[in-house]
């Protein structure tokens, strides 16, 4: 019928969609083939697995919650549970090197296995040469030989429990280690990827008066000139420097107190952290290329360097890391105290992809909205998790961590296209907030938020409230939260038209569709003027608007 003509066309056409299928083919297959990576798009960090962004709804666990095979198989399921997707667990370097030279995977074996089995991710946090700023972690054969792995020295003379980063034989030691545990890590897990990302060590910096090591080592290098490397590359980046750093930074200088000032004995002990870090995620990535962190325990306030980690990865001198330790992807906050936006904040200013692997699990909650909202975080981990008991939830409790994440896992496909397109907002709002009303532009409207009046005593405010914002399309918004009053105004950067609530529904996912279970009107809206978000449970809110010109009779 088509005579000979057409049955080439026929073959070409089938040989064409043969080849795509193949092509289709190899592409997943290298995209399951090429470890997990950390991507920049749009100005947000997305981690990548297998090919495709990848939300962490994580929690990280108790530091002796990992100590043992067995409680893998208690501790994980609980987690699942908690709607969970990613557990951060330790992994001790006298756990897996309890003599030296040779190595015992079987703890890490078994979680890795029970995690597979529950759909859950790990991010495997590095004891190494320290863990909070102490060496408590290192072997035994490690901490008892300190002439071959010599302790930095307090300001008093003293010998302290914080292994010395002038330790040629450490720093040896620790990258054999960490190299061991990558390739094992790669021999069991490329395929699954399980493990998506590392820690390297924990919190580091040193603990004590004057805020650096006083070793003889230290001090003939602190009273020595400081490195070109290090002096050269912060004049080439000046203007990324953080204000702290780029305050005290004098580049005719040669000693640290001639270039650093007041900062020499931080920024001295940041440069010999970083160095001997970079060696250590080195020997790492040479075996397995995963992504790599490091976290930092941030000031209190009034705190000075020595109260806190000294030299640690704080933002006020990330930029000495960036050149002492390029083998580090990124580095992360551990927050713990109430500015919880300012610290994140000051991480997404100096260039970081936004992952709290640490955070306070009474406010996690409501933190962790803003986290993925406002600052378009890729990750988000309350700390101690596996310690939180779910009690029988009362009808005035409030909402919990799982029933967040429950609500985030169903979503996590629009936030992850949300924060690409920089169409995500988010802000939390707690009693001891400093600003107790907030607002959050986007898609042409203005969202205010106050702490909503509790129920049945409506003259108190509930302790806590968040919300998301996800601009869907033109005039529509999912509003994800709790605990606050919203209400919508017309941005006047737009136009200067009034904005008005045409709809506000609460919905929830069920076999894979958006369905609505209350519309919400008359007392449950304010008459329509604002939404009165449930401060018991969180809800996710489609909200509609509209907006009209403010034409007066005269």
């Amino acid at each position: 019928m088509f005579g000979a003509r057409g049955i080439e066309i026929t073959f070409t056409l089938k040989k064409s969609v043969l080849l795509l299928g193949i092509a289709a083919v190899i592409c997943s297959t290298a995209a399951a083939e090429q470890p997990p990576t950390i991507s920049f798009t749009s100005g947000t960090g997305q981690l990548i697995v297998r090919g495709k962004p990848f939300l962490v709804l994580g929690g990280e666990l108790a530091n002796s919650s990992a100590g043992t095979a067995a409680q893998a198989d208690t501790i994980l399921p609980k987690l699942a549970q908690m709607h969970i997707n990613t557990v951060l667990m330790p992994v001790a370097w006298e756990q897996i090197e309890p003599a030296e030279g040779h190595f015992d995977f079987s703890i890490l074996d078994r979680w890795t296995e029970v995690a597979r089995k529950q759909n859950l991710h790990l991010v495997i946090l590095w004891f190494g040469s320290w863990k909070n700023a102490f060496s408590e972690y290192a072997p035994d054969w490690v901490k008892s030989d300190t002439a071959r792995f010599p302790r930095a020295i307090s300001a008093e003379g003293l010998p302290t429990e914080i292994l010395s980063t002038f330790g040629g034989e450490t720093v040896r030691s620790d990258a054999r280690a960490f190299g061991a545990l990558m390739r094992h890590i790669r021999e069991i897990d490329a395929e699954q990827q399980t493990v998506v990302m590392v820690q390297v060590e924990n919190e580091i910096g040193f603990l004590g008066r004057g805020g650096r090591d006083r070793s003889a080592a230290a001090n003939r290098a602190f009273q020595g000139t400081v490195p070109s490397e290090l002096t050269r590359g912060l004049e080439q980046h000046r203007l990324q420097l953080s204000p702290e750093l780029a305050e005290s930074f004098k580049s005719g200088g040669h000693t640290w107190s001639e270039v650093f000032g007041a900062n020499a004995d931080e920024v001295f002990m940041a440069w010999h952290y970083a160095v001997f870090v970079n060696k250590v995620a080195q020997a790492g990535k040479k075996e397995y290329a995963l992504p790599m962190y490091l976290n930092a325990q941030l000031p209190a306030p009034l705190e000075r360097a020595g109260e806190y980690p000294s030299g640690g990865p704080h933002p006020y001198y990330q930029e000495v890391y960036r050149i002492g330790a390029p083998s580090i992807d990124f580095y992360s906050p551990d927050i713990y105290w109430p500015n919880f936006d300012y610290w994140v904040q000051r991480y997404q200013s100096a260039r970081n992809p936004v992952f709290v692997p640490e955070a306070r699990l009474d406010s996690a909650p409501y933190n962790a909205l803003y986290a993925y909202g406002q600052a378009r975080a890729f990750g988000f981990s309350p700390f101690g998790v596996d310690s939180e008991s779910r009690a029988s939830k009362q009808s005035d409790a409030k909402p919990e961590l799982s029933d967040f994440y429950a609500v985030l896992a169903d979503l996590s496909d629009v936030i992850l296209d949300k924060q690409e397109h920089d169409q995500c907002r988010g802000l939390v709002v707690h009693a001891n907030s400093s600003r107790p009303t907030q607002t959050v532009a986007l898609g042409g409207y203005l969202f205010e938020a106050t702490l909503s009046r509790s129920w049945p005593a409506k003259s108190l405010l509930t302790d806590d409230g968040a919300v998301m914002v996800l601009e869907m399309k033109p005039d529509e918004f999912y509003l994800v939260g709790a605990g606050l009053t919203v209400s919508v105004f017309r941005d006047p950067d737009t136009d200067d038209r009034t904005a008005g609530i045409a709809s506000i529904e609460q919905i929830s996912k069920a076999n894979g569709q958006w369905v609505v279970d209350r519309r919400l009107n008359g007392d449950e809206s304010n008459q329509g003027r604002q939404l009165l978000m449930d401060a018991r449970t969180i809800h996710v809110y489609r909200v509609k608007l509209y907006t009209y010109s403010d034409v007066r009779s005269h």
